[in-house]
């Protein structure tokens, strides 16, 4: 071969070619199977055929597949066996119960004595001559024979005596004889019957005597052991699966059962016994985690050691240290548990011990969370009720309306010490990004969380804030990646001091000189981080969102009307255009730099600040007028740029919108005195423009021009009573029209149309509204169904009359 093909082709190939062999192999399989079935089938028939008979095979095919046996022989033997075994057993369950009392003692002793002396003794001679299933079956019957035996002696022997007592000596006989039984006779079923059974005479011995919970609890986790030990040392499957289920149930009630005695102690002392038998479940879990064979089973049961030591440390500390402090003890027992990493206890039981350490801290995390979410929250309801009063301190501050979780004092603490484990133990874990993130986050929320926790004084509280918002931009900073994007714990902690920030501006809204001073100071904050070009897509916007809000303050601090600080608040779009016009021409290779992804927030946040602007300035058209006015100076300024040269549409937009506003708060009934000396000059630019530039567009050139005065005019003749206003729009815009067609140009063409047929319809709408009172009431609904019919019935051909209609002012100018 010279010619060999590449590795993947070739392996394809390889898999076709196994695949073929799979399913002839499945064939040949499948009639040799009937093969034998046949040959079997003939050496049965042979003799009642006769020497030299020649047997008639089945039909190849499907007819011989079909009747192939649905079922195997031995799996009908167990199934006759097992049904017997069930209908004698239920004989004599019916006979010991119901027809007993028909015979007197010794008739009772000899019939379930020979019974039972029959069922265990038959599968001897049944194992002797090879019949083991039979034997399984019988010693079955003799078995549940014991169980009734038992029952019988008690109700003709014993009838006074305590029932657990004897139910409790009469299974550990009973496992007793049923295991020297199986050993002996070497069956199946009686050892994991024995086993099993072998679970209850402790646990009912205990109920027996009166035993309290301590003790039930103990028998319990003794049971638990003994499970154990028989399922670490047993050689047969179904021993160790009854054993390591029997272990499991009576071990997870003893351990239930301990953390609910030391947690709900009143005391140090029943604390301190039932912390002792989690300790003994602990100590059990870790031995037998420690000889099981498969990893998984023993970092589960170093897992639920681990958890153990820990719920039995918490629940003595519960009764010994203020409530507050029981949170930090087991956050204390778990770090230890850290300490067994460093020893040379076998691997998987370190890493569940581990595991379980790292539980309890996230525990203990979710045990912060209501304080730290209602730091976060809770200022939010200040929004309502701005510079109320200064508050008592800076949890009142804080928790203006809500409740105030419990046993909170050490949240801070806790945060703090999770926050530290992560830091040490991060080199040491694979998941390092992870750690990473989480470290500054339980960080920050400790931070966060300690002024409300020592009850600081209003002003302190601020400043602590400030001074976690200032902390958090410092590591943006100071980790950030100056000539590429955020890298995970910068972009965490910027996030984290813009949180932190929107709680401080809300807090400070108690007070008005805290809400100014801290409105600045953020500004300050995020102006200086925006430098950077890391944090600046995040930064920059943010401190333009904090100057908007610091000028509507300093307006409403100096008794200003809304309209007034509408003005001070088009300070912001101003300084967002000024700093987009510094950053948004960069590049560097090609890609963008921190600098340009800077420049569509930055843009953004202006625009908003330009629409609050004209939001406040609104019920005043004369300074609404003002305020569009500027807000299209900075779109035109904006324009400037080669990369944003769309905002000039904006900006026409914007100043043609200030006019006509200006024209509205001026009461002007003629407005065509102020529009037409702008329409004439604008339509003299636009075609000195077009004869120098042909591939200008036509909207460019003559569409501001035009609509400065056949908008206004529309309006005002939309309201006039009289002829003379509608009949010269009207002529204007035919002109506009006719003119449009004469040169093909599109702008014309939109604004004469339009605007001459709503002058159209203002004409016809007092005929129209008299037709229609005058028409029937189902008149309206059949037209209107007719004309749905008619414009179903034609929707193809409308459509491509659109597509013609839009072509062709495409290829306008």
């Amino acid at each position: 071969m010279t010619n060999l093909p590449p590795p993947a082709e070739e392996l394809r190939f390889l898999d076709a070619e196994l695949r073929q062999l799979d399913v002839r192999r499945a064939t040949l399989l499948r009639r040799r199977a009937w093969l034998v079935h046949t040959l079997q089938a003939t050496a049965a028939r042979q003799p009642a055929l006769g020497p030299g008979t020649a047997p008639v095979g089945p039909p190849a095919g499907t007819g011989a597949a079909a009747r192939r046996p649905e079922a195997t022989a031995p799996g009908v033997q167990n199934v006759l066996l097992v049904l017997g075994g069930v209908l004698l057993t239920i004989a004599a369950i019916a006979f010991t119960l119901v027809s007993w009392g028909h015979l007197g003692i010794a008739g009772r002793a000899l019939v379930l004595g020979a019974l039972t002396v029959g069922a265990l003794g038959a599968p001897v001679a049944l194992l002797r001559r090879g019949l083991r299933s039979t034997a399984e079956a019988v010693a079955a019957l003799g078995t549940a024979l014991t169980v009734l035996d038992a029952y019988a002696l008690h109700e003709v022997a014993f009838p006074g005596t305590d029932g657990a007592g004897y139910t409790a000596t009469a299974s550990a006989v009973l496992a007793a004889l049923w295991a020297v039984y199986g050993v002996r006779l070497g069956l199946r079923h009686p050892l994991p019957l024995a086993v099993a059974t072998a679970h209850l005479p402790l646990l009912l011995g205990a109920i027996a005597v009166g035993a309290g919970p301590y003790t039930l609890t103990a028998v319990s986790l003794a049971t638990a052991a003994g499970g154990t030990t028989v399922a670490l040392r047993a050689a047969l499957l179904p021993v160790r699966i009854v054993a390591v289920t029997g272990a499991l149930g009576t071990g997870a009630a003893g351990v239930l059962s301990a953390g609910w005695l030391c947690w709900s102690a009143s005391g140090p002392g029943p604390a301190a016994r039932a912390a002792a038998l989690l300790l003994v479940a602990a100590a059990l879990a870790l031995v037998a985690g420690r000889f099981v064979p498969r990893p998984e089973i023993s970092v589960g049961a170093a897992f639920a050691a681990g958890l153990c030591v820990v719920a039995g440390a918490g629940g003595v500390l519960r009764v010994t240290v203020p409530g507050e402090w029981t949170v930090p003890g087991c956050l204390a027992c778990a770090i230890a548990l850290l300490a067994t990493e460093r020893t040379r206890l076998h691997h998987p039981l370190r890493q569940g011990l581990v595991r379980a350490s790292a539980a309890v801290q996230g525990f203990a995390v979710l045990w912060t969370l209501p304080l730290v979410a209602g730091c976060v929250l809770g200022p939010a309801v200040r929004g309502a009720h701005p510079w109320s009063g200064t508050p008592r301190d800076f949890r009142d501050a804080v928790f203006a309306g809500l409740p105030r979780p419990p046993y909170a004092g050490t949240a801070p603490l806790v945060l703090a010490v999770v926050a530290a484990v992560l830091v040490v133990a991060g080199h040491r874990t694979a998941r390092r990004p992870a750690v990473t993130v989480a470290a500054p986050v339980l960080g920050w929320a400790a931070a966060l969380v300690l002024p409300v926790v020592l009850q600081l004084p209003y002003a302190a509280g601020l400043v602590a804030h400030a001074v976690v918002a200032a902390a958090a931009l410092f590591f943006a900073v100071r980790f950030g990646r100056a000539d590429k994007r955020p890298s995970p714990p910068s972009l965490t902690a910027l996030l984290l001091a813009l949180v932190t920030s929107v709680g401080l501006a809300l807090v400070s809204l108690a007070s008005e000189p805290a809400t100014i001073a801290v409105l600045g100071t953020l500004t300050v904050l995020f102006a200086a981080a925006g430098l950077r070009p890391g944090p600046a897509p995040f930064a920059a916007p943010a401190a333009l969102c904090h100057a908007t809000a610091l000028a509507c303050a300093i307006g409403a601090s100096a008794g200003r009307p809304p309209h007034h600080t509408a003005l001070l608040v088009l300070v912001v779009p101003a300084v967002a255009a000024l700093i987009a016009s510094r950053t948004g021409g960069s590049r560097t290779g090609g890609s963008r730099t921190g600098g340009s992804r800077a420049t569509v927030p930055v843009e953004v946040a202006g625009a908003a600040a330009g629409l609050l602007a004209l939001a406040l300035a609104a019920p005043e058209p004369p300074m609404l007028a003002l305020v569009l006015s500027l807000c299209g100076a900075v779109a035109a300024a904006t324009a400037l740029r080669p990369e944003r040269r769309a905002a000039g549409w904006a900006a026409a937009a914007l100043f043609l919108l200030a006019t006509w506003v200006r024209l509205a708060a001026w009461d002007v009934a003629a407005p065509e005195a102020y529009t037409l000396p702008v329409t004439g000059p604008a339509l003299i630019v636009g075609l000195l423009r077009r004869r120098r530039d042909a591939a200008v567009s036509s909207w460019t050139a003559y569409g501001s021009g035009l609509a400065v005065t056949l908008v206004p005019s529309l309006l005002a003749a939309w309201d006039d009573q009289h002829w003379l206003r509608p009949l010269a729009l009207g002529v204007a815009a035919l002109a506009v029209t006719l003119a449009g067609a004469r040169h093909r140009l599109q702008a014309p063409l939109v604004l004469g149309p339009g605007v001459l047929a709503l002058v159209a319809l203002h004409e016809l709408t007092p005929y129209l509204a008299q037709v229609v009172g005058a028409l029937p009431r189902w008149a309206p609904p059949a037209v209107a169904g007719l004309v749905l019919l008619v414009l179903g019935a034609t929707y193809e051909q409308r459509l491509r009359d659109a597509r013609r209609l839009r072509e062709a002012l495409g290829r306008l100018g």
